[in-house]
């Protein structure tokens, strides 16, 4: 390279490039220049809507580089105000590799590759506005466009520090610029000094700033003017990045120092290559190494300053003794953490307010502190753990705190596994074992069954390991958090914690002298990682160091180290085994040759058991695999001896079992392989554990168990054997006795409820795993199993008997008798999940309560429980607190839950059920902002009329049973809600749990420190409550935690407290003083000595998706009472059943006044109930609300003999959800219009109309072969939806179901078309499976909430996902035979988007599922384990559709933006227990193109590449899709809104139509598609008419309006030719007159204008009809001599209170009489809505006769003669007409009713037909000028027939 001298002391980039010539730089996409007003100077501006099409790249080529070497590198610019910007910079290192470093306000998280570093950009806002205020509280929230008040900002960035800091490279030069939209740019420069841009030429030489010193002013050219007597950092922002002062990489950076930089010289950082830093944290926000702009004025800040802690993390108390005193340390461990605690404030609260301050706290030294989220209290650091201080206070001497302290202890836990059931290791001396359970690790004695805890895991324990002589335990933690802790097992304490993997920690291994720990797991790309740590002086406090580590993409399953060798290390996984070698500080591997055997799986690996001495050429290793075969290995020659397979037995006969054996066949997966000196141990899915001799020639001993065994583990003194299974089991087999002992049971699920005999000392437990079980609480075993199809959700054991009752989620609740073993009762009452179930002490009634809201009453003191009384919507309804949604007083009398909504708490009767008390907990807290709402309740036992309500806002409330008063109140109970109390029996202290924590509360809160806190649970706690001895304190969550409760006997307490009133049945109770020492524990063993304090490890949050709202549905079949599905004739026409002739006639009257035909009315039936309600998202389909009704009596002609025939449907209905449907191979096109599906061939553009429905359709769906369309649609009159299935070949419906009560909100087909679906809508949540063969219901499932939408997957037929107001539900379809199961999961949202429905779905290839929210969020899911691993942002609003194809997802939102989403990286990101969002993970989902369309989206259909598509909006428009050019045709269009006329052009040519949108649109009448739209904001357009004139160019369409206006509209040229204004209200009617001179239109007042279209005046005003609304205009060309007045057209007005004026009139001359005054009567109207219209219009075959309809006496239409002045004929009608029109050919009169009748009549005759293929109200028709089409119109639905004649 040239020299560089050239380059200092700086280079501007822009004059170096000529930038305005863009010959050495590129120009792309929206670039211009311009002069800012602020610079006055020229600066470029960047723009676009996609930042990656507009940019500025220097230089322009990309094989061309700039050269430039300064070390820093400067940016002037500002970023556009609610945009988004990227800039990139290509540096170069020295090692010549190319590094990108971007940043950007989009990115919301740093992220790192070897060859990319993208940093988040934080725009600030203007000095003293709003936003800054913001920014200076909340700066990791305002990632995002920059504020309208961003300043101009002058960045620097140190390249030489960034890639050394976080690349561990050196810098060499910078290569190239990529300047993206949206910014405008001033210059760019590089130099190697540190340049100020607040300091001017002079203020430097007075400060004595020099380039020798590495520092300068900003160069003239390149800095911002500053004004007379202001100051540059008040008009300005500068940016370092490092910013001064940061103490890690990952701060945030701060704005410049306004104080000369040569005060910093000499802290500069030196330019020598810098170690890389490795720096854990805790949470997603504080990963980022943001480019933030501090808006604060800038300050000096002091050094080395002390931070300032105003917080303490929550914390909890440790609950194992430790042995040594931990509280004599030495003395300079006590300065050193005594320093440390200074930092941190204590804040004192009042008594009354939960106080969680007596907890205590490890401290750790100043140098080990790592830095927090917010909301995180976890702590990383590689050092070993310091003995535990307790934080105190200088007043805590005279506190009163909650004695003794602990409170509680760990005795015991029922559980095994959690994370893993792989894990679980002898002692050497073989009396004890060690495994975990979920977070805690347990060491239990096999002789006594005794165990040990080791408690500090945050999250469940993944692996265990050992050391040689078992004096050191190693421990690993799954998740994100993959912390490592060694542990000295002896004392329980814990060494050392340290982290390195990024998740998912799988592996552990100890050397056998305890020097070596290796450990495996994945890095941050989710590649396989292995790390070796030296531990050789853990043991004497040393710290822990990396010797080695190797990132690979081979898989490991099990990695070992040998026992023989520190440095030697074996593994095995998928299709692999390699050996290990450490060696000079690096990790080195070589596989072993498998041969033919390369494909395999393998689960184990085990060294030869021997003298470590033994020559290393004799080492044989033996690994297993999952296809049932056995190596042994030669180690030193890396080779395979020896195959051998594991095959089942031939053949079983009756005495014994047939010797396994190793030959060919089909193998049985071995999961697990452990070898002794003598023999090999094997551990495989089949469930047997089974013993061989080393030449494997035969089985010589065996056990089999419930389950598939999952680890073996051989004693070293080979006389036991430790097998685990899969299904929570452990034990062990003992070889010289031939004896198994099973060591722990254990639920495979969360445990969701617990019961306990007391007497019997029996517990008894409900799971998820659908079990319930019986244990021994002093021994630990299962006592009973009883398994069942339906799941378990809340037992109850009988006071007194063996007997005890357990609730299901399908409702039934079922009582058992333990003693024999038989069921009692079963009860079947419920409809819902039970969440309560309860017996009353005295054992006289049992109460259960289902999640429906229904309450039960039953007879306990007989055998059969038989039901006293049930009531229905009185409990709460929903599923969250369950299991304990009941409590019954000590004394037998009341009863209280919440209900009947959540806000009140109702005490009732026991006896009886009657409602004694309602307290609504909602009004005791006036000043919160939010309603309060009830979560569980709780009886004092020693004070009766104490209730305990814990509630949503973290309260705890005691309520008077009597009064209802507030008596007294704590809050802030836990960090999260209360979700199970507990008041011990006398009353003294009361039991809450949390989250993962539990709490005792001296019940009278008069202490100064009223509570403890306990931790050990890794998941959501789900009951806890007091043993019935109060000596013990049950848990139960992720496993079943027995507690140690230590409290004084109410005798022996020594404080200065009231004494509490006790009744005389917990008096008789109390112990004595003396017998203190001997109280019985809950265990039965005497208490010995008073229990010592002891300290807590930190409380750590563990993963924030709460897997405890994965709550399983239970598997539904069909049941009896499943609602028939009435079969419907194909070919029928609806419900009637009367039988009519082919052909039908009215009763014509001639010059008569007789009654016409009486039609009989439906019944209404009003139904009572609270309705459900509807949800609030647009997803969710909502019919249009209709006051019509379907008239049942109607009378449809035979097919072929229509009067009339659809030709054409006008529009589309976007009121629908998924209504159109798009086959792209195929061809087929369909989508719904009212109740008829429209289905088109795209290839041959024919069309055909599938008519059945009778209601609106709400959805549509077709098979994936296109020959079949399913539809459905509300049914009518209150009867069940329709769904409709079309042969689309013929347009023959093959099939209906008649099943949902409401609407249904989607259909769906599976991938094979074997299966269909149809989703109920908010009013019945239910899904229906039915098989598309037979179209027979295969089974249901209902749940809570509404379901917005629902999809199969595409890879695997027998799985589909819903989404909807209570998150997602994943389902598994299960065949057995001919019965089909629905297996349902719902997992609820993650918390990350807040509380929001999921509103679509779609799948992702085969592994993901996206669904979007109703606040604009993409969520990404793992379908296998139904997680969240991943969201972003991807609209403001609520997204209603999402589309997959390949890696491209479309999202449609009410927003009206129709986005393309390229997201192949989600495939990259590993699914894991943590959400984390899009941004902030780094994960690139880029938005690749985005179009607005005309309204909310509600259906897509695109093809397999996603480059075009169909897409359907709520204006009624269907747009075709080009993504390729980005470009949006319609397609299909329609209105929106109701549409008030539609009138035919003079020559047939176009039609037009208005709506109350106020649009008035033309139409092509040859392809009914649209010409041009006349749109007036705010309007709505009454009526429309055309301009007499056929001359294309002088066609004109007028239009009134509400605002009283007239407009008129030129069709050639597009465009409003006048406006006109004679009426000062809405205009009802408009009408040119037959020659065109006048313009006749009527306004809601009854005046009528006649108006010139020529200059626009108002010619004349009538106002005969005044006070009337106007219902019609119209006018004929007929001469007025026959009827004595002089004019050449007649024209005729009808009003609303049935008067009929008929005028003569000759324009041109200025003539306008009346002709005739009609008046019709009619009785009072007494009905709710508005009567009928009255309409008249002139017979086109007599303009002599004027036939008039309105409310009457009768319904009839009357012909009234002008010449003889009275009705000469009558047609009576069924209905009160809502339009006609009459045809000048044939004689036909078309009527529409509100009865959604179109009736064809010949007024002749009184023959007539009815057509039903509207589902609203017809109000409007209109027959041709020619007579040969007819339009019909019911609110938006437009249907254009063709007339055939009757």
């Amino acid at each position: 390279m040239a020299s560089k001298g050239w380059q200092h002391p700086y280079v501007n980039i822009f004059k170096h490039v000529r930038v305005e010539d863009w010959k050495r730089s590129a120009k792309v996409g929206d670039v211009s220049t311009y002069t800012n007003k602020t610079l006055k100077c020229p600066v470029l501006q960047i723009r676009g809507p996609v930042p990656s099409n507009s940019y500025i790249l220097v230089p322009k080529n990309s094989n061309q580089s700039l050269e430039l070497t300064g070390r820093y590198f400067y940016l002037l610019f500002r970023p556009t105000p609610d945009k988004y910007f990227v800039v990139h910079l290509d540096v170069s290192a020295e090692e010549g590799q190319v590094v990108r470093i971007s940043f950007s306000n989009m990115f919301k998280e740093f992220k790192s590759t070897p060859t990319w570093l993208q940093f988040p950009f934080l725009c600030g806002a203007a000095k003293d506005s709003v936003y800054e205020s913001t920014a200076k509280s909340a700066r990791h929230g305002l990632v995002g466009p920059a504020p309208t008040s961003v300043r101009w900002t002058c960045l620097m960035l140190d390249l030489q520090y960034t890639l050394s800091v976080y690349l561990n490279r050196c810098y060499s030069h910078l290569k190239s610029v990529k300047l993206c939209a949206n910014m405008a740019v001033k210059n760019m420069l590089t130099s190697d000094l540190l340049l100020d841009p607040g300091v001017s030429f002079s203020e430097a030489k007075l400060m004595g700033l020099a380039s020798s010193q590495g520092t300068g002013p900003m160069p003239r050219d390149m800095s911002f003017p500053v004004p007379k007597g202001t100051s540059w950092h008040d008009l300005y922002d500068y940016i370092r990045f490092p910013s001064e002062g940061t103490k890690l990489p990952f701060d945030s950076i701060q704005k410049g120092n306004p104080r000369p930089e040569a005060i910093c010289v000499s802290n500069q950082r030196n330019p020598i290559r810098e170690e890389s830093r490795c720096v854990n944290l805790s949470k997603p926000v504080k990963d980022r190494v943001s480019l933030i702009q501090q808006i604060t004025s800038p300050k000096s800040l002091p050094r080395n300053r002390t931070p300032l802690v105003t917080s303490i993390p929550e914390l909890g108390v440790v609950t194992t003794h430790q042995k040594d005193d931990w509280l004599s340390h030495k003395d300079d461990e006590h300065r050193q953490e005594s320093a440390c605690s200074s930092s941190h404030q204590l804040t004192f609260r009042p008594p009354y307010e939960a106080d969680d301050r007596e907890v205590h706290v490890y401290v750790h030294p100043e140098e080990g502190f790592s830095k927090h989220g917010e909301e995180s209290e976890e702590e990383f650091v590689c050092t070993p753990v310091p003995h535990p201080v307790h934080l105190s206070s200088s007043k805590e001497t005279r506190q009163q705190k909650l004695l003794p302290d602990p409170i509680l202890r760990l005795n015991r836990i029922i559980g095994f596994g959690g994370a893993t059931t792989t894990c679980a290791l002898w002692t050497k001396s073989g009396d004890a074992v060690v495994y975990p359970c979920h977070a805690i690790i347990v060491s239990m004695k096999i002789s006594s069954y005794q165990q040990r805890f080791f408690i500090g895991h945050t999250d469940k324990v993944s692996a265990l390991a050992f050391n040689g002589n078992t004096t050191l335990l190693a421990s690993a933690q799954t998740g994100n958090h993959s912390v490592v802790r060694v542990w000295n097992y002896h004392k329980g304490t814990c060494l050392a914690m340290f982290r390195i993997h990024a998740h998912s920690l799988s592996s552990l291994s100890f050397s056998h002298g305890s020097g070596i720990l290796c450990g495996v797991g994945k890095d941050s790309h989710s590649k396989t990682m292995v790390v070796v740590w030296n531990t050789l002086n853990v043991s004497k406090g040393g710290e822990v160091s990396i010797l080695a580590k190797a990132h690979t993409d081979v898989d490991i399953h099990t990695m070992k180290v040998a026992f023989f060798d520190d440095t030697r290390m074996v593994s095995c996984g998928r299709d692999n085994i390699r050996l290990w070698r450490v060696r000079n500080g690096t990790l080195r591997s070589c596989p072993v040759n498998l041969g033919d055997y390369h494909s395999m799986d393998f689960t184990d690996v085990a060294f030869e058991e021997g003298n470590s001495n033994k020559c290393l050429d004799d080492r044989t290793l033996f690994a297993s695999s999952r296809s049932g075969y056995i190596f042994e290995i030669d180690y030193s020659r890396v080779v395979i001896r020896n195959v051998r397979r594991l095959l089942p037995a031939q053949q079983q006969h009756a005495h014994r079992r047939e010797k396994f054996t190793f030959n060919t066949g089909p193998g049985i997966a071995i999961n697990s392989i452990s070898v002794s000196s003598s023999f090999c141990a094997t551990g495989s899915e089949d469930g047997f554990l089974r013993l061989w001799p080393l030449d494997f020639s035969a089985v010589f001993l065996e056990a089999e168990h419930e389950g598939p065994v999952s680890l073996v583990s051989v004693s070293s003194d080979s006389l036991q054997v430790l097998a685990g299974t899969s299904t929570g089991n452990l034990g062990f087999l003992d070889v010289s006795s031939r004896g198994y002992n099973t060591l722990m049971r254990s639920h495979t699920d969360t445990v969701l409820g617990f019961s306990v005999d007391g007497i019997r000392r029996h517990l008894t437990t409900a799971s998820s795993d659908g079990t319930v079980r019986i244990w021994n609480m002093d021994s630990l075993h299962q006592l009973y199993d009883f398994a069942s199809e339906d799941s378990p959700c809340s037992v109850a054991f009988h006071p007194s008997e063996q007997v005890f009752s357990c609730g299901f989620s399908s409702g039934v609740v079922r009582v058992f008798d333990i003693s024999s073993a038989k069921l009692l009762a079963e009860h079947k009452q419920h409809r819902g999940e039970v969440v309560g179930l309860a017996f009353s002490p005295d054992g006289e009634f049992m109460y259960s309560a289902d999640s429906q809201g229904s309450l039960a009453l039953y007879n306990a003191s007989e055998e059969d429980h038989n039901v006293i009384r049930v009531v229905c919507n009185v409990v709460a309804r929903g599923t969250e607190r369950a299991p304990d949604a009941l409590a019954v007083s000590s004394d037998s009398r009341c009863l209280a839950f919440v209900g009947p909504s959540e806000y009140i708490v109702t005490v009732a009767d026991s006896r009886s059920l009657d409602e004694l008390l309602h307290v609504d907990v909602s009004i005791l807290d006036v000043e919160s902002p939010r309603l309060d709402s009830a979560l569980k309740v709780c009886f004092s036992p020693s004070f009766t009329e104490h209730l305990l309500v814990a509630t949503s806002a973290n309260k705890i409330l005691w309520v008077s049973t009597k009064t209802g008063r507030l008596l007294r109140e704590v809050s802030k109970v836990h960090k999260h809600q209360c979700t199970s109390l507990s008041v011990s029996e006398d009353s003294r202290f009361l039991l809450t749990a949390g989250h993962n924590a539990v709490k005792v509360w001296d019940y009278e809160m008069q202490l100064d420190i009223n509570s403890q806190m306990f931790i050990g649970h890794s998941q959501p706690i789900r009951q806890v409550s007091f043993t019935p001895d109060q000596l013990g304190i049950v848990s139960v969550g992720d496993a079943i935690f027995l507690w140690d409760f230590l409290a004084h006997p109410v005798d022996s307490l020594t404080d200065n407290r009231s004494p509490l009133r006790l009744s005389s049945s917990s008096a008789s109770k109390s112990v004595q003083p003396d017998a203190v020492s001997r109280v019985q524990l809950s265990n039965g063993m005497p208490r010995q000595t008073a229990p010592l304090p002891s300290s807590p490890p930190p409380r750590l949050d563990v993963s924030t998706l709460d897997h405890g709202d994965q709550e399983a549905l239970a598997s539904l079949s069909i049941c009896d009472d499943t609602p028939t599905i009435p079969a419907v004739p194909a070919s029928g026409s609806g419900p009637s059943s009367d039988p009519r002739p082919a052909i039908s006639f009215l009763k014509v009257t001639e010059l008569d006044h007789t009654s016409s035909l009486n039609t009989s009315h439906m019944d209404a039936v009003e139904l009572k109930g609270k309705k459900p309600v509807r949800p609030d998202c647009y997803r969710h389909f909502i019919p249009r609300f209709k006051t019509s009704t379907l008239d049942q009596a109607a009378v449809v002609p035979q097919p072929g003999e229509e009067g009339i025939k659809l030709k054409a449907v006008i529009g589309y209905n976007g009121n629908g959800r998924g209504n159109m449907v798009w086959s792209p191979d195929q061809g087929l096109f369909a989508y719904s219009c009212g109740c008829v599906v429209v289905v088109e061939y795209l290839h041959t553009g024919s069309q055909r109309y599938l008519q059945g429905h009778s209601e609106e359709i709400s959805c549509l769906a077709v098979t994936n072969d296109a020959q079949t369309v399913a539809s459905a649609a509300s049914g009518s009159n209150g009867s069940r939806s329709l769904i409709c299935i079309w042969d689309v070949q013929n347009g023959t419906r093959r099939d209906t179901i008649s099943y949902h009560r409401g609407a249904v909100q989607s259909l769906a087909f599976s991938r094979d078309d074997r299966f269909f679906l149809s989703v109920g809508d908010f009013s019945e949540p239910e899904v229906a499976l039915w098989s598309s063969k037979t179209f027979q219901l295969l089974s249901s499932v209902s749940v809570s909430g509404p379901i917005h939408d629902a999809a199969f997957s595409p890879s695997a037929a027998s799985q589909l996902a819903c989404v909807g107001g209570q998150g997602a539900y994943f389902c598994l379809i299960n065949t057995h035979g001919l019965n089909v199961d629905l297996k349902v999961q719902k997992v609820r949202a993650p918390p990350e988007v807040g509380d929001v429905e999921l509103t679509a779905l779609c799948y992702h290839m085969d592994s993901f599922l996206f669904t979007a929210t109703n606040r604009g969020h993409v969520c990404v899911w793992d379908i296998n384990t139904h997680c969240c691993f991943m969201t972003w942002e991807a609209d403001e609003g609520e997204i209603g559709v999402l589309l997959c194809r390949g890696n491209r997802l479309l999202t449609g939102s009410n927003t009206r933006w129709l986005r393309l989403w390229e997201v192949e990286a989600v495939r990259c990101v590993k699914p894991q227990e943590k959400v984390c969002n899009a941004e902030d993970s780094g994960t690139m989902v880029v938005l690749e193109q985005e179009i607005m369309l005309d309204g909310t989206t509600v259906s897509a259909a695109f093809d397999s590449t996603m480059d075009m598509g169909i897409v359907g909006t709520t204006a009624g428009t269907l747009w075709y899709i080009n993504w390729s050019d980005n470009s949006s045709t319609r397609l299909v269009s329609g209105h929106k809104t109701k549409v008030n006329d539609v009138v035919f052009s003079t020559d047939e040519r176009h039609f037009a139509t208005c709506s109350q949108d106020g649009s008035v649109r033309v139409w092509s009448a040859s392809s009914n598609e649209l010409v041009v739209q006349f749109q007036v904001l705010n309007q709505s357009c009454g009526c429309v008419c055309w301009s007499p004139s056929s001359n294309k160019d002088s066609a004109c369409v007028a239009a009134g309006y509400n605002d009283g206006t007239l407009r008129i509209f030129r069709l050639a040229s597009s465009e409003m030719e006048m406006k006109l204004h004679p009426h000062n209200i809405a205009v009802t009617a408009i009408q040119y007159s037959v020659t065109g001179h006048v313009i006749l239109s009527a306004g809601k007042n009854g005046l009528v204008a006649v108006s010139s279209p020529v200059n626009g005046a108002t010619i004349r005003v009538i106002r005969d009809h005044k006070g009337a609304p106007i219902t019609t205009i119209q006018c004929v060309n007929e001469q007025c001599k026959n009827f004595g007045l002089e004019g050449n057209e007649m024209w005729l007005a009808a009003s609303a209170d049935r008067r009929v004026s008929v005028w003569a009139a000759d324009w041109l001359k200025d003539k306008c009489d009346l002709l005739d005054w009609l008046t019709f009567p009619a009785p009072a109207y007494f009905g709710d809505d508005s009567p009928p219209p009255s309409l008249a219009a002139f017979c086109p075959a007599d303009p002599s006769l004027v036939v008039y309809t309105g409310y009457g006496v009768e319904k009839e239409l009357s012909f009234y003669s002008l010449a003889k002045k009275q009705i000469i004929k009558k047609i009576a009608l069924p209905h009160w007409a809502t339009c006609f029109s009459l045809s000048c050919k044939s004689q036909l009169v078309a009527v529409g009713s509100k009865e959604r009748v179109l009736k064809l009549i010949k007024s002749t005759s009184g023959r007539f037909q009815d057509f039903m293929q509207h589902s609203d109200s017809v109000h409007m028709c209109h027959f041709s000028p020619s007579g040969l089409l007819l339009f019909t119109v019911a609110y938006n639905e437009i249907l254009l027939w063709e007339v055939q004649g009757l």
